[in-house]
């Protein structure tokens, strides 16, 4: 039995009492007939022992679930499929004669900690373990770049980034697979704030946590050094409040956290201002932590100014931090005229995404890359890896350029953080 028809038994898999269903992935076997099959070069590598019964090699029929918590209590089994994805890892089998691949890699969007070790380590894991001797960058356009395949002739191609470079990808891997092109495709999804979906993390996620600790340490120190001080510091997260919540979680200096997913209001009973008027009395400073996508819809706009939007297509959003800033002096202008007033503004987004990945990030861009290069070289095409459950698997690219990972405000992280600093729900009543 070859492994299209494994995939194709998978997909209709029942494990008793659990319904699975196997997220089906593409392979060059499915619309290019005949390929060769080559015994993968790791068996010959001078780096590995290894035999056919350690699990060296991973199997097409070994998967990851995405749910792996039940409840034995109620009606169970749910009679819903539970999703799975197949397990990243070499496989003995694969699609490609390293010798005559050329591999493409792109780059897209901003720095990110990791991504010069995601690069390096395609290129070593290339070299090294299959012996690949033709490894390139190219700029991607996608109007462009299908039309100079041909040209260019890479047989893998590895694209980094974020969602809408994954959703370009998307949109190469289909051209390439309308053409029947003998061209595999794989995307690393590059988000330091850690807003891909379906995977476990985004690579940079935790070294952009350990640096906003230190602007929090920061904030803290000059608030505490004033009367009345404010440290107001504004981290990174666009659509999500991941890195303001887990870098609140990670100090104990933090009194406020503000993010996209949670709105809050100025003015009022149970609003930040009587919170913090209230705060300062209490300890004579406080720490106000905001990400820089909440609140943008209590910023003023002029009636003629519409949203603009980046040349990736995003939102370009209002400064949220200096407008509280400003906010803030001008509430306590009016409620605390003449009494002593600090506010320090900490604004640490450039030196986050662009210091050196720490130790946590480093091994986790390697696993990255290693895990791409497997699941191409074994056919794959128009998928991702990434850790799910900590394990690492290999998902279909569009569906994870669509998937969002927001921050749930009625789990139990957010009623930690609540309880942590004591903030207000800003629930009017």
């Amino acid at each position: 039995m070859n492994t299209d028809d494994i995939q194709d038994q998978l997909e209709s898999l029942t494990i008793s009492p659990i319904n699975v269903k196997l997220k089906r992935l593409p392979r060059l076997s499915d619309y290019i007939p005949d390929l060769k099959s080559y015994t993968n070069p790791l068996q010959h590598n001078a780096f590995y022992h290894h035999s056919d019964h350690d699990g060296f090699y991973i199997s097409h029929s070994d998967i990851i679930l995405r749910q792996i918590v039940f409840d034995f209590s109620g009606n169970f089994p749910s009679s819903a499929p539970h999703l799975a994805y197949h397990h990243a890892g070499p496989r003995k089998e694969i699609l490609f004669d390293p010798k005559r691949v050329r591999a493409a890699i792109v780059t897209c969007g901003g720095l990110c900690p990791g991504l010069n070790t995601v690069i390096r380590e395609l290129v070593i894991g290339l070299w090294e373990l299959y012996g690949v001797r033709e490894i390139f960058g190219i700029k991607a356009v996608v109007t462009i770049y299908v039309n100079n395949m041909t040209r260019l002739n890479p047989k893998q191609v590895y694209i980094i980034g974020g969602d809408g470079t994954l959703r370009g990808a998307v949109q190469i891997f289909n051209e390439i697979q309308r053409r029947k092109l003998n061209v595999a495709v794989t995307g690393i999804p590059k988000t330091v704030d850690n807003d891909v979906g379906i995977i476990d993390r985004s690579f940079g996620f935790q070294t952009a946590v350990e640096m906003a600790q230190q602007a929090i340490s920061a904030a803290h120190v000059e608030a505490e050094s004033a009367p009345n001080g404010i440290g107001l510091v504004k981290l990174m997260g666009r659509n999500t409040g991941h890195i303001t919540l887990d870098a609140t979680l990670s100090s104990c200096d933090v009194d406020c956290c503000l993010i996209p997913e949670h709105d809050f209001y100025l003015e009022g009973k149970g609003g930040l201002f009587e919170f913090l008027d209230l705060r300062l009395k209490e300890n004579g400073h406080a720490v106000v932590v905001v990400a820089e996508g909440a609140g943008q819809d209590i910023i003023p706009r002029p009636d003629s100014q519409t949203q603009k939007t980046d040349d990736s297509g995003n939102p370009v959003f209002l400064d949220i931090g200096v407008w509280l800033k400003t906010e803030l002096k001008k509430w306590w202008e009016r409620e605390h005229k003449g009494e002593l007033f600090t506010i320090k503004y900490i604004d640490p987004t450039y030196m986050i995404r662009a210091v050196t990945a720490n130790a946590t990030d480093n091994l986790y861009c390697t696993l990255l890359a290693h895990s791409a290069i497997h699941g191409i070289m074994a056919g794959y095409t128009g998928f991702v890896t990434g850790p799910i459950n900590g394990n690492y698997a290999y998902i279909p690219m569009d569906e994870v350029a669509h998937a969002k990972s927001p921050v749930n405000t009625n789990d139990h992280k957010w009623a930690w953080v609540r309880s942590v600093t004591a903030q207000p729900d800003f629930l009017r009543t």
